[in-house]
């Protein structure tokens, strides 16, 4: 089995949002959107899709006007996308969140490693539905200034508390190690 390595980069936001992650060769992109949305993390509640080589691939809404992406279902990170290549991740076309996917490497898995995991990361992922990456600036704004009008229904909004510099790589391979891409199972039956 290969494992991509992936360096995934909120766009537009200073400083940088990321993930590094590893996951199999063999995923599809509509199990790479979930493992996505679990490591940033997001609540998977707006519509997605890649481009990559000017290619769009997602889920056909039924509602564009545009020419339907390709299938990601049926379409596999092998052999789309190989080492120094980059593609982009859209999600909730309303705010717009762009995420810069870098391969990094294409390599052996570890026959130890459990995968997805995730390496590294940076700097926790703005709430869903703050308004993209200006409302996002506006929302920082508004929980570091008491004096800001926004600042209690804001903090009420998020649940009392944001940490925009924290990001817990642990919790979040624990959350990775929960989904189910529908692997055959490596016991041996009698």
């Amino acid at each position: 089995m290969t494992v991509h390595e992936l360096r995934i980069s909120l766009d537009e936001i200073e400083p940088e949002i990321w993930r590094r992650v590893q996951v199999p060769s063999n995923l599809n992109l509509a199990q790479l959107h979930r493992v996505i949305q679990t490591v940033m993390p997001w609540q998977d509640s707006h519509l997605h899709e890649f481009t990559i080589a000017g290619v769009r691939y997602g889920i056909d809404d039924g509602e564009s006007f545009d020419a339907p992406p390709r299938d990601e279902r049926r379409t596999r990170l092998a052999g789309l996308a190989n080492a120094g290549d980059v593609l982009v991740y859209t999600y909730d076309f309303g705010d717009g969140w762009d995420h810069t996917i870098a391969v990094l490497a294409v390599q052996p898995a570890d026959p130890f490693g459990s995968y997805p995991v995730c390496l590294f990361g940076a700097r926790a992922c703005p709430p869903e539905d703050v308004g993209g990456s200006h409302g996002y600036e506006e929302f920082l704004d508004a929980i570091t200034d008491p004096d800001n009008e926004e600042h209690v229904s804001y903090l009420e909004w998020v649940g009392g508390s944001f940490e925009p510099e924290k990001f817990d790589v642990h919790g979040t391979n624990v959350r990775l190690g929960q989904l189910s891409f529908g692997r055959p199972s490596t016991r041996r039956r009698r």
